[in-house]
């Protein structure tokens, strides 16, 4: 689909879901929580816990702790009460602090904008080191959650297997200038219209130019 128009596709999935909420990292940048630092930490918290949640808990730790230096001060205990309705909160509680550590003692507190360094932090992978690096400072780099992998393989405009795939192939065909744009987009797009099960195909405004790869058509 080499043809396929990708700017006025993402155009119009973004006016459908403009009244919904934002995706997670996203809406809490435009709050004011856009450091490197804040996203990084937001997006670990993100990780396998929904967006209504992560937002409120990142609100929560960011009200007592918004630097690494101010939540190396927190004991492991009330950082874990903090995050408590994020899945893993203990695991996520324990990288939270390795990472913040390691800033103040590796970087001087200045969290690295550099992707490498980022992934080598406990428990941060390529996932939330690109969201980080993306929302925080616009950097040229591609996150695919599952909706941004759906989506597009269902469209027909990849054809790929995982999510790590599905990254490879857009950084190949997708306009750089969409490179963040299309997460912002697909997030709210896909728990709205294209969801996992019973897409509204129906009321899709993208409907014709999608190849509905996998979706059954009653």
């Amino acid at each position: 689909m080499s043809d396929f128009p990708i700017h006025s596709v993402l155009e119009r999935c973004a006016a459908a879901v403009a009244d919904k909420a934002p995706a997670a990292m996203f809406g809490l940048r435009d709050e004011g929580y856009g450091s490197l630092y804040e996203q990084l930490v937001s997006s670990l918290i993100s990780v396998r816990t929904y967006d209504e949640t992560s937002t409120e808990v990142s609100r929560r730790l960011f009200a007592r702790a918004r630097t690494p230096e101010e939540m190396v001060t927190l004991n492991r205990e009330e950082l874990i009460g903090l995050i408590a309705e994020a899945t893993f909160a203990p695991a996520k509680a324990d990288n939270i602090i390795a990472l913040s550590q390691t800033i103040v003692d590796d970087y001087g507190g200045e969290t690295p904008a550099d992707y490498d360094k980022l992934i080598a932090f406990r428990g941060v992978g390529p996932k939330v080191a690109s969201l980080a690096l993306g929302v925080a400072l616009n950097h040229p780099i591609i996150a695919v959650d599952i909706h941004v992998h759906r989506i597009t393989n269902r469209w027909g405009y990849v054809a790929t297997s995982t999510p790590d795939k599905t990254r490879d192939a857009l950084a190949q065909k997708l306009p750089q200038d969409l490179w963040i744009e299309i997460n912002r987009v697909l997030v709210p797009f896909g728990k709205h219209v294209c969801t996992g099960t019973r897409p509204k195909c129906g009321s899709c405004p993208v409907v014709e130019e999608c190849a509905r790869v996998g979706v059954e058509v009653p």
